[in-house]
């Protein structure tokens, strides 16, 4: 499918909240900044909505008091609107699936949906983010993953909701696209998609933190691995259906100036993500991942629609704040959107 500028001048622009300042800055500051620099849509961070509540009670408040949460949650979607901006998703919802029956686990799961689901009637959203489940109990099978997503997206349903399956690279089980493709395809329901991201594609079939090069070493070098990488796109633009596609998270990475220890550190984090959370800036600011490619195979679907900024970005060597003048980032945030999409249309 060609890829013409034109057919990109419709796509809707989206800004994670936990991408732009810190879960601190007021999030009224944050929306100016996401608004003023022209996106049209926010995915909400939990960690926002939790410090937003927290600041009007005037103490901290806890993941799982959703009395007090739905309430703030009802005041971020009058925030949101006073800066015509549009709530696309509430993220991130992790380590859903997997659990073993009759576990704590698995009961905490179902209990954290049920009010992750209150808060998205009052912050009205439409659509939840479910990233691969990275618990180290999370059993293994694709069929119990998938029974699990059934009975969410089930619970989601009544209310027109819809869950946004996202491969973290560093999922226990799924962690690449063609995974969740798969566990989305055993769900089968109406109101399941999948949430592609241009970092967790490269970042899991091309990119390896933990080697010298920075890419994954394998037999063959790197025009072996860069093959097989064009290889999983060209199948991605031709088997994923545009509309299983509900929104596209972009962002870039940089090479770490060390290679990351592969091992898990003391809180159970590994490699890939702890990548993942300071080393990952916008597009065309030093990062090394084939961004533009991944772009163009979900855009070579047919998918036109949102393209969401989710970025987490302290510098090559994880100590600068460009992002405390949040203005200004977005703005760049913004610049590199739209040279994404110059660069991604046919000549």
């Amino acid at each position: 499918m060609d890829i013409t500028l034109s057919s990109l001048s419709s796509i809707p622009t989206c800004y994670a909240t936990v991408s732009i300042g810190t879960s601190d800055s007021p999030l009224d500051q944050k929306l100016e900044a996401i608004a003023g620099a022209g996106f049209q849509g926010i995915e909400l961070g939990f960690p926002d909505l939790l410090s937003f509540a927290s600041k009007r009670q005037n103490k901290d408040v806890q993941p799982q008091d959703f009395d007090t949460l739905c309430d703030a949650a009802g005041e971020v979607k009058q925030l949101v609107e006073k800066h015509g901006l549009k709530v696309v998703m509430l993220q991130p919802f992790s380590n859903f699936e997997g659990w073993p029956e009759g576990s704590d686990g698995r009961e905490d799961a179902f209990w954290r949906a049920k009010g992750w689901i209150r808060i998205m009637q009052e912050v009205g959203t439409d659509m939840l983010q479910v990233g691969s489940t990275d618990s180290p109990h999370a059993l293994g099978s694709l069929d119990y993953l998938a029974s699990d997503l059934q009975q969410l997206a089930d619970l989601l349903a009544p209310h027109n909701f819809r869950l946004a399956y996202e491969n973290w690279c560093w999922a226990t089980h799924a962690p690449d696209w063609k995974d969740v493709l798969e566990i989305v395809e055993k769900v089968d329901r109406p109101n399941v998609g999948l949430c592609l991201d241009t970092f967790q594609t490269a970042g899991g079939e091309w990119a390896d933190p933990t080697s010298s090069s920075g890419l994954i070493e394998r037999e063959g070098g790197p025009e072996a691995l860069q093959k097989q990488f064009e290889t999983s796109l060209a199948i991605m633009s031709k088997t994923i259906p545009k509309d299983k596609i509900y929104i596209l998270q972009i962002s870039d990475a940089y090479k770490p100036k060390q290679p990351l220890d592969p091992k898990p550190d003391e809180s159970g984090m590994r490699p890939r993500a702890r990548w993942s959370s300071c080393l990952r800036p916008v597009l065309f600011n030093g990062g090394y991942l084939p961004v533009v490619d991944v772009a163009k195979a979900v855009l070579k679907t047919g998918f036109r629609g949102w393209f969401s900024m989710e970025v987490f970005d302290d510098g090559p060597d994880g100590s600068d704040q460009d992002w405390k003048d949040m203005k200004a980032y977005a703005k760049k945030a913004m610049a590199s959107h739209e040279r994404l999409l110059k660069e991604v249309a046919d000549a």
